[in-house]
């Protein structure tokens, strides 16, 4: 089995959204994750998507779009995104999912060969895009929310400290590459590697990959890969 992620697949199946007006890299780009997508996974494969799947607003909209992503080879664990509008109620997304496909909030997953936890995440405090006043509430929920995805993980684990933890995250959990609550909790975990998306060019910051506290940071948003999922070394 090989990891594989992706994230901010922003698909439209309706047209509503069209990428194509966030530059000329994303003319086709539903077309392009799918050739490459499937040159590249095998159907015993893992794919972790990260957020923003899907632009749709109503779950039953969504459908479309998660049946594109559903109809690739291997098994999808998706955590929501920022712009995912559609998932609301985690048991609702859990019911209307296909087959091979999978919500990650509040828990964590054993693939073989590898345990995977996460949480959304949200804008860093001490960030332009941080209001105070206004965002500590949702800031503190993920981090807990995290807290509760790493306690699933390590029950998970079962004391095997050879078996590779994978955090995923649609936010950065760290804009710079220093230490942020969200690192602390996933060096703590004993994570090897942690993914996250949201972020989007042309404008990108100097260095998306770090490494902290034992742990590689990598950023799969779709754009950045170049709409190719990228292979995770565990």
């Amino acid at each position: 089995m090989t990891v594989w992620a992706i994230s901010d697949l922003h698909l439209s199946s309706s047209g509503a959204k069209p990428m194509e007006i966030f530059g000329a890299c994303w003319e086709g780009h539903a077309r392009k994750i799918s050739s490459a997508w499937r040159k590249c996974v095998e159907p015993d494969d893992t794919v972790l998507i990260p957020g923003d799947v899907s632009w749709a607003l109503r779950l039953e909209e969504a459908l479309p779009d998660l049946s594109i992503v559903a109809s690739l080879p291997g098994r999808k664990i998706m955590l929501r995104g920022n712009h995912d509008y559609w998932w609301k109620s985690l048991s609702r997304v859990r019911a209307a999912l296909p087959e091979g496909f999978q919500a990650l909030q509040n828990d964590a997953f054993d693939i073989g060969g590898a345990i995977v936890a996460g949480t959304r995440g949200w804008s860093l405090p001490g960030s332009e895009l941080f209001v105070e006043g206004r965002d500590e509430a949702a800031f503190a929920r993920e981090a807990d929310r995290l807290a509760i995805s790493l306690s699933a993980a390590a029950r998970a684990r079962d004391g095997r400290i050879d078996m590779p933890l994978v955090v995923m995250m649609h936010y950065p959990p760290s804009e710079d590459g220093s230490p942020t609550p969200f690192t602390d909790l996933i060096s703590a975990s004993g994570a090897s590697v942690c993914i996250f998306g949201h972020l989007h060019g042309p404008v990108w910051p100097q260095a998306p990959d770090f490494e902290l506290g034992g742990v590689s940071y990598r950023l799969v948003s779709a754009d950045w890969l170049d709409f190719e999922p990228v292979r995770i070394t565990l």
